[in-house]
This record gives structure tokens, sequence and C-alpha cells, in this order.
């Protein structure tokens, strides 16, 4: 699990912990000390500590004109244990909504797996977005989690599945990758 890194091909244009409204602002890194853990397993010390033992992030990209934020996530989403989406919508999700980020793209191929415990952060998430015209859009989760997403009905608060899996964006702009999310959530009205 240590060689697991952030994306780190946007760095040229977008790093948190160089954005003064960004809520990881100030952190510093090391590319060689390996201190946390998930479990027993080390991981790469690029990963952003929100509070939870089990799930870490990375904020790759914030467009605060355009009102999106692109997060990749790492490890497992435990609600059920840690209530980690307390800790994920408290620390990062809040502030970014201060900053007026509305849209959200949080890439999940690296989540590996996700326990439910209500849905309460997540309809609250979904309301504050959806009165500003934002969405919340999951890209390629494993299907297992989609399956424990869907059996807790985050599906209404998250857009997941087969429309936003197998998404290839490594080698997309920032700006790119939101403007094809966009078109795939507008695409069902372009009847």
């Amino acid at each position: 699990m240590h060689d697991i890194e952030p994306f780190y091909r946007w760095r040229d244009h977008y790093i948190a912990s160089e954005d003064e409204r960004s809520p990881l602002f100030g952190r510093d890194y090391s590319e060689f000390q390996y201190t946390t853990k998930i479990y027993n397993y080390f991981i790469h010390p690029q990963w952003d500590d929100i509070g939870s033992p089990t799930l870490y992030l990375k904020i790759l990209f914030v467009n605060y004109n355009l009102e999106y934020a692109i997060i990749e996530l790492f490890g497992e989403w435990n609600d059920a244990i840690h209530n980690d989406v307390k800790f994920f919508k408290q620390n990062i999700i809040d502030h970014l909504r201060k900053e007026g980020v509305s849209k959200f793209i949080l890439l999940g191929e690296n989540v590996l797996n996700f326990h439910l415990s209500d849905d309460c952060y997540y309809e609250e998430w979904y309301e504050d977005v959806r009165d500003d015209d934002g969405w919340i859009v999951g890209i390629n989760f494993r299907r297992h989690v989609i399956e424990e997403m869907r059996e807790g009905r985050l599906h209404h608060f998250i857009y997941l599945g087969e429309n936003y899996g197998g998404v290839i964006w490594r080698p997309l702009k920032a700006d790119h990758l939101f403007h094809s999310v966009e078109q795939r959530l507008l695409r069902p009205l372009n009847l």
C-alpha cells in the first residue's frame, strides 16, 4: 500500500497545501518518512489525514471560478466504526463549501471497502450543494463499493454506477475532467 501515491500530474497547476483557501493549506509532507498506517500497512506520506484512521485523501484540484473540486480518496471508507463521512464533511467539504465549491468529483478507485452507518451527512451534503445547482459524483469506485453504497441508498445523494465507472481521467486536464463529468450529468436531459 505504501506504493500507492496520490495523482500528481496537476501539481503544476494546483497544490492544496499552497492554496490559502484550501482546508489543507500549510501542510508539510515528507517523501521519505512513512509514518501513517491503515491498520498495519504504511501508506504513502503524500496522502492527507482527515481525522479518520482508515480514510485518507488528496485534493487534486479546485477551480473556484467553476466551483468544483476533484478529490482522490484512499483506504477504507468506514462510517460504521469511525464515522469517516463526518470527518470528511466537517474537515474538508464544509470548508470548501464556504469557499463557494458546489461540485465535487470523488475519485474512488483506491477505496477498498465501504461500510455505512446512516446517511445523514450525505443527505446534508447533497442538500447543501443542490441549493447551489451543485452535485457529487463518484468516479471509478470498485463494483463492490458501489453495491455497498447503493445498499445504503447513497445513490440518492451521490451519482454512482456504470455511467461513472471506467472513466479514463489521468490523461485529462482537470477542467476537461470536470466538463466531461458535467456532460455525463446533463446527457439524460438532452433528449
